[in-house]
């Protein structure tokens, strides 16, 4: 019997009940596992696997937002009004995304930990990353000011995100199929 595509089971559904009470009955049938959804074709390299939104979208926030926040830290110095958007980005830049990022690395598959466990670790290692960076630069001629820490945040941030999304593809690669 051929499988059919989420497409198909969605048309025949939303004949029967309607557009919205289909789409609600099929992604809740996900959640609990009665149906799976399977790529037909996934990304064969990894720099495909990085130009596929579907895939790779939490990588490009990240980025962009790591790139955001170094540059409105350096604009607020000359435009003051920004300073708001600092401290929220900052507040981020800090608590959450050095130690997001590690768990991605970390756990690359989805389902591996509960988006509440990810929360929580997310936050947990960024308390403890922060300040190992910091005591390092700390022995450094550049010592703890606000450039160094966040250059370095920056560039642990953009290197652990590379090597997530490495771990991701070699996820996607060897379990789902691709070659």
């Amino acid at each position: 019997m051929k499988e059919k595509t989420l497409e198909e089971l969605w048309k025949e559904a939303s004949r029967k009940e309607g557009r919205l009470k289909a789409s609600l009955d099929l992604y809740w049938e996900w959640v609990n596992k009665e149906i799976e959804l399977v790529d037909t074709n996934p990304p064969r390299s990894f720099a495909e696997f990085l130009l596929r939104p579907d895939y790779s979208l939490w990588y490009w926030v990240s980025t962009a937002f790591i790139v955001a926040t170094v540059v409105i830290v350096a604009v607020t110095e000359a435009i003051p009004i920004l300073l708001p958007l600092r401290y929220l980005l900052g507040t981020a830049y800090v608590l959450f995304f050095p130690g997001f990022l590690l768990v991605e690395a970390l756990y690359p598959k989805e389902e591996e930990l509960s988006p509440l466990e990810r929360l929580a670790l997310s936050i947990g290692l960024s308390l403890a990353i922060v300040p190992l960076i910091g005591l390092v630069l700390n022995y450094t001629p550049f010592g703890i000011r606000l450039w160094p820490v966040l250059y370095s945040l920056a560039v642990y941030m953009l290197a652990i995100s590379f090597i997530a999304s490495w771990r991701k593809y070699l996820y996607v690669r060897l379990y789902r199929g691709g070659s």
